[in-house]
Order: C-alpha cells, then sequence, then structure tokens
C-alpha cells in the first residue's frame, strides 16, 4: 500500500529550520507516543547533531503505558531525555518546561558566570499532525499557535513567549523526501499524519484492522461486535490487500448496511480511522522497540526485485 506524500512546502520548511539553527539553544522534538518510530523524521539527527535535543511524546494517553515508558528509557540510553505529554492536558506543562530548560542549563549558567541573563530559545519541530502548535499553546497557558486536526496547519515559523527567559520557535511539519519503509507509511496514516483524501480510506482501514486484530483481537471485538464471530481471522489477514470482511463487519456491527444488504464499507472505515485516533479503540503502541530495524532488509529486498 504504497503513499505518496511529500508535498512541495516540505522542501521550503526545511530551508527555514536550517536558517533559523543559529539562534537555536535546544531542539524540542514532538512525536506521537503511538508511533515512536514511524513519527520520527530520520532526516531531524543529521539536521540538530550539534543541538541539545529532547523529545517530547505527545498523545501519550492513546498509547499503551508500558510502551510509552519502554521508548523513554531507550531514548534515556541514547542520549537524549524524554518525557510523556498530553498537550490537551495541562498536568504534564511543569515537566515539559523544566526538560527543555534543563537541556540548556550549561549555556545558561556559562553566560550567567559573565554577568548575562540568557533568553533560552528552543525549537518545536516534528511531523505533520503530531501536535506542535497545541505543546506550545499547552505550556503557554493560552492560544499563541494555529491548531488543528489536519496535518499542514502551521504554515510559517511563530514566536511564542512563555516566560522572561523561555521562548518557543513553532514550526511547520517536516516530513522527509522518500519513505522507504512501507510499514512506517502505514503507521503514519493510520495516526492522521497524511491527509486522509489523497488515499483510499477503506484500504487503511482494512489495514488497521488487520493490524489491530494481531495485537488486541479483544478490544477490537468489543467495540465492533461481529468481528469476534469471525473465525478464519489468520487467512483474512494473510490476504488484507483483498480481503475486506473485517471492514464488512465492522459495518454490519454498526447497522450500515446499503440497498441490497450490501455492507457500507465507506462509512465503516471512516469510523474505524476516527475511533482509533480517538482512542476509543484501545491504547495501543504500533511501533514497538523490538520493530527498530525490522523492516528494514524486507524493503530492501521489495526494491531489487
Amino acid at each position: 500500500m504504497l503513499i505518496q506524500w511529500y508535498p512541495g512546502h516540505m522542501a521550503k520548511a526545511r530551508r527555514m529550520l536550517i536558517e533559523n539553527l543559529k539562534i537555536i539553544d535546544v531542539v524540542v522534538e514532538i512525536i506521537d507516543a503511538r508511533a515512536p518510530l514511524s513519527t520520527r523524521n530520520p532526516d531531524f539527527d543529521d539536521l540538530f547533531v550539534q543541538k541539545k535535543r529532547v523529545i517530547i511524546m505527545n498523545k501519550s494517553d492513546l498509547a499503551s503505558p508500558v510502551q510509552t515508558k519502554r521508548w523513554i528509557e531507550y531514548y534515556k540510553k541514547n542520549g537524549i531525555q524524554a518525557i510523556e505529554f498530553v498537550a490537551t492536558n495541562s498536568s504534564r506543562k511543569k515537566n515539559a518546561v523544566d526538560l527543555i530548560e534543563k537541556a540548556a542549563e550549561d549555556e545558561v549558567v556559562r553566560l550567567k558566570q559573565k554577568g548575562v541573563s540568557k533568553t533560552v530559545r528552543a525549537m518545536v519541530v516534528g511531523i505533520p499532525n503530531v501536535g506542535k502548535s497545541t505543546f506550545i499553546n499547552r505550556i503557554a497557558g493560552a492560544t499563541r499557535a494555529q491548531v488543528g486536526d489536519k496535518p499542514g496547519v502551521t504554515k510559517g515559523k511563530q514566536w511564542v513567549k512563555i516566560t522572561p527567559y523561555l521562548e518557543l520557535m513553532d514550526t511547520p511539519g517536516l516530513l522527509w523526501p522518500k519513505l522507504e519503509i512501507e510499514k512506517y507509511a502505514q503507521h503514519l496514516a493510520f495516526i492522521g499524519s497524511v491527509k486522509d483524501d489523497v488515499m483510499d480510506v477503506e484500504r487503511l482501514a482494512n489495514y488497521l484492522l488487520g493490524e489491530l486484530v494481531l495485537v488486541c483481537k479483544d478490544d477490537v471485538a468489543l467495540r465492533y461486535k461481529k468481528i469476534g464471530n469471525i473465525e478464519n481471522i489468520e487467512y483474512i489477514i494473510s490476504n488484507i490487500e483483498s480481503n475486506y470482511d473485517l471492514l464488512e463487519a465492522v459495518a454490519r456491527s454498526r447497522g450500515f448496511i446499503l440497498s441490497g444488504n450490501e455492507p457500507d464499507t465507506e462509512r465503516a472505515a471512516r469510523i474505524v480511522l476516527d475511533e482509533f485516533r480517538a482512542g476509543k479503540i484501545t491504547k495501543i503502541t504500533l511501533d514497538r522497540i523490538e520493530d527498530i530495524g525490522k523492516y528494514d532488509n524486507v524493503e530492501d529486498n521489495n526494491n531489487e526485485k
């Protein structure tokens, strides 16, 4: 299920990030806790190699708490401090501010010894729709940055003053030119980081159901009763490209029936995507630490064929 996803304005956004690096003390990377691998732009490692970095695992209320803690430990072992966060809730606001200020502490102390009160400038980065602007507004305690529930809302940089000595710069969501791992592309589409209107939502929702059933069949069946009656799940998942039994079961569970007793799979698909993104099906982390490098060789082999 290939996804074409690199709009032309991304190159402009990338240039803007590079141009502003010289005035930045800390890079704050926002990722989606449900997809910690898929929502990290691999270009950032090279772009920000000379900068202090922290990671905010946003939307952690929708992810597996156990997996979120494992990812935080993983980042820590690799030299990057991270915290879980819910941008729609203020309970972690102080933790986020402390994390950013801690990252810039050495420079602040150095300048203070010279009699200079340093204002920390942090650049907030991430791919589309991970909640960068919502995060900034939560930290600021007011609506300062433009927000939306679709990717591509922020068009240019926006500076937001948090405290007398801390400023955050909001930036447009930045994808990377070529996504070589199809599984990660699917995860990005599942959580809404790629616009639905450029994809076949029925295929997308069908793939999502197939992945969810593998991990948490009972939760899915609790939400969509008729999925629990399907016996040949393994066959369906192995033929998910052409088999829509799972999506049809969702349609029948909700009574989405067209004339001739045909299931309305398009309506069912939109319900599945909406309910998954709202955390109504289950709290799940699509990317596991064990997945690191798992799909690399598979994709390389496919490209060689």
